[in-house]
């Protein structure tokens, strides 16, 4: 991004003057997030012929979070690991939505979406912004045992997606149900039984030929 200042979606409606200035930046911040309803992913819905947005996403990882955390494989902070899913994917308001199996698309992914974790969380309150920063540095880097399950179920929820419309994403040309596994090997990283079940979902789409041997 240039020095110029990325137009937010306030400056549309700019707010009053008289609004306490923290408050003022919390608000703006807000409001921008809003975008993630508009940034669409791959995954196709399984309640509509139509793909999910990054909102719906997120929401469906926070809701997966409070109804999986009895499998992870050690004890989890539920509430910190919806923090983790919820915010994980804001980068992409602006670095854009990089699809799992498109290996090119994802040579300067850490790149993009680092820049564009700085422009964002930076229209917070300093001490807000390093929180938030330190929450979506902690989900990449995956560290601690929250971080490791919230990556887990942003495997599996997709995965979950593409059962239900009888492979989805994993007939993406030059994809094949090995790959399929390596990609999503990282549920197991937080819960073996997941990822037992995770397995057994791929291997059973493999036999009904959703997803290329």
């Amino acid at each position: 991004m240039s020095d110029e200042r990325r137009r937010l979606l306030v400056d549309e409606t700019p707010f009053p003057e008289g609004l306490e200035e923290r408050l003022r930046s919390q608000l703006t911040f807000l409001v921008e997030v809003d975008r993630l309803k508009t940034i669409l992913r791959q995954s196709p819905l399984a309640a509509a012929a139509r793909r999910e947005n990054d909102a719906e996403h997120s929401w469906h990882l926070a809701m997966m979070v409070g109804v999986l955390a009895e499998h992870a494989d050690e004890p989890i902070d539920v509430g910190h690991t919806v923090q983790l899913v919820l915010l994980h994917d804001l980068v992409e308001i602006y670095a854009g939505d990089t699809p799992l199996y498109d290996s090119a698309a994802g040579v300067d992914q850490a790149e993009r979406e680092a820049a564009a974790a700085d422009e964002l969380f930076g229209l917070l309150p300093a001490d807000q912004a390093e929180r938030m920063r330190a929450l979506w540095d902690e989900f990449e880097e995956r560290r601690t045992p929250e971080a490791r399950f919230a990556k887990a179920m942003d495997r599996l929820q997709p995965l979950l997606l593409n059962w239900m419309a009888k492979g989805g994403t994993w007939r993406t040309p030059g994809v094949t149900a090995e790959e399929v596994r390596t990609r999503k090997a990282v549920i197991g990283d937080a819960s073996t039984a997941l990822w037992e079940a995770g397995r057994f979902l791929i291997d059973e789409g493999e036999r009904r030929g959703w997803a290329r041997s």
